[in-house]
């Protein structure tokens, strides 16, 4: 068991591919580093209580990644802007259209 050539190792990449999907497998890697990360975190602050040192919070070593519902609200009312600036330009173009045709129908 403990001799995995290259061959084996190439089928299994290959077959964890299959199983998995090819667009999953960033996400899992991603994953499976933050959790290492948490868990070097908590073995050095382990290793720190032992030793009598102070701990530092373990939340440090994590980044701290806003989620979309949590944006400014400066960003939030920029956004809006922008949207409602769209919504107007394609209602107009839309009535534009609309007269074209109208147009074109009362010249025919």
């Amino acid at each position: 068991m403990g001799n995995l050539g290259a061959t084996e190792l190439i089928i299994i990449a290959v077959v964890i591919i299959l199983l998995f999907g090819a667009k999953k497998m960033p996400d899992m890697a991603r994953s499976l580093g933050r959790s290492m990360r948490i868990i070097k975190a908590e073995t050095k602050g382990m290793k720190q209580d032992e030793d009598g040192e102070p701990v530092a919070p373990v939340a440090a070593a994590q980044p701290v990644v806003a989620p979309p519902a949590q944006l400014p609200e400066a960003q939030q009312s920029s956004d809006v802007d922008k949207m409602q600036k769209q919504i107007d330009e394609l209602q107009a173009q839309l009535k534009r259209q609309q007269n074209t045709e109208q147009a074109q129908k009362n010249a025919s």
